[in-house]
């Protein structure tokens, strides 16, 4: 029978040679300021996202990003996707500083020169029979006094008759006037329409946009505090329901120690590939997270509940030889599910969207990494854990695991 317990060094000093140089990047991540570690997109830092295609299909990102650049905006990201768009990010940059409401007043310039075509045709109606009417008393004294400045009427009557155009004109202009902001039409005012106008001038028309949206600092920083508490609320909650399960402490706190060993192997490895690559962590790297977790805690019960049945099954034997028998037993298991699965995440990762890539390439490490930490680091650790406790306790060790099974 092949002894997995006895090469528990080993298996932990791979965990190490994972985890310590993650550890050492997620912590550059405060130390240098955001320069190296963990890479943050906008959704825990604030700013703009837009996804734009322009219709020369020649056109680079780097150029793309060089240009941004020139405009003021240093931090700005640009990644090619599929079928030419543009995925920008613009992190000095917040839409809700743009007003929508300039906008409609070039279009109410036309209203103006439309209502003044009549304005002119009615003072001439109306100053051709003063001049002519001569002997009525009643009427000649209103109709002199714009008779007597026939110069001055003309030019104050279109500027009256501009003055109330323009407010029913502005009624109906706004609704296919483009919003800065908006999904679909490309901005024209504001800081974002300056950018885009600075954009279409140097690689042409911009043909299409797929996307304009902007986050807050204020939704980030939340963002941030519910995704620490979602892991800090799931991790307790699953320590005590195995804890309870088992009816021993030790199931739970090392099945505890493998997640958070999964949880720093795919942090850290973000860590490093944002230093190195510029791998950014976004919205979807939460959802990934909680995943991973459940997973690697799943494959973990399922050991562990062999154990359990191999304890009252096998009692009397020496627990690492149970334990060991227990990861014989489900090994083909775990690897195949876990197998399958990284299949299916393995086809996600190179023929998915870019949207999905970071989620996809999280899970993808998580699930390696759990499937690796519940056979090769939470098990070896119950043992080490069990082992320390007979010694302490003066114990010869295999009696207290039969005396103390559960039924």
């Amino acid at each position: 029978m092949f002894d997995l317990i006895g090469k528990r060094r080993w298996f932990f000093a791979f965990s190490a040679l994972i985890t310590i140089p993650g550890l050492i990047f997620i912590l550059l991540t405060p130390i240098t300021n955001g320069a190296a570690g963990l890479r943050f997109s906008i959704d825990y830092t604030g700013g703009t996202t837009w996804s734009i295609r322009f219709a020369n299909a020649d056109v680079q990102a780097d150029d793309v990003r060089a240009e941004l650049i020139r405009l003021g905006q240093e931090d700005a990201a640009v990644v090619r996707t599929g079928k030419g768009f543009f995925d920008i990010r613009l992190a000095k940059l917040d839409l809700r500083g743009v007003s929508p409401t300039p906008t409609p007043l070039p279009t109410a310039t036309p209203g103006p020169t439309a209502t003044a075509a009549p304005s002119p045709t009615a003072s001439p109606i109306v100053t051709p029979p003063p001049s002519p009417t001569t002997g009525p008393s009643a009427t000649p004294p209103p109709r002199a006094s714009p008779s007597a400045s026939p110069s001055a009427s003309p030019s104050p009557s279109p500027s009256a008759s501009a003055s109330p155009s323009p407010s029913p004109t502005t009624g109906p202009s706004p609704s296919p006037t483009p919003i800065p902001g908006s999904n679909t039409q490309v901005p024209t005012d504001g800081e974002i329409g300056e950018i885009a106008a600075a954009l279409q001038a140097r690689f042409g028309p911009i043909a299409e946009q797929a996307s304009l949206s902007s986050i807050g600092a204020v939704v980030s920083s939340e963002l941030v505090i519910q995704a620490i508490v979602l892991i800090l609320v799931g991790s307790i909650g699953i320590l005590l329901w195995i804890t309870l399960r088992f009816r021993d402490v030790r199931f739970g706190a090392t099945a505890l120690v493998a997640l958070l060993h999964d949880v720093i192997v795919v942090i850290g490895i973000f860590a490093i590939l944002g230093t190195v690559f510029g791998v950014e962590i976004d919205g979807l790297f939460v959802t990934a997270m909680l995943t991973v977790i459940g997973f690697s805690v799943h494959d973990t019960i399922v050991v562990f509940d062999r154990v359990r049945e191999n304890r009252a099954r096998h009692a009397g034997e020496p627990f690492s030889e149970i334990v060991n028998h227990s990861l014989l037993q489900t090994l083909g298991r775990s690897i195949t599910t876990s197998f399958t699965v990284v299949l299916t995440l393995t086809a996600l990762l190179m023929f998915g969207g870019s949207a999905t890539q970071g989620f996809v390439l999280a899970l993808l490490i998580g699930i390696v990494s759990g499937t690796y930490s519940s056979i090769f680091n939470a098990s070896p650790l119950l043992v080490v854990w069990h082992e320390w406790d007979d010694r302490r306790r003066g114990r010869r060790p295999g009696v207290p695991a039969t005396r103390r099974a559960p039924a």
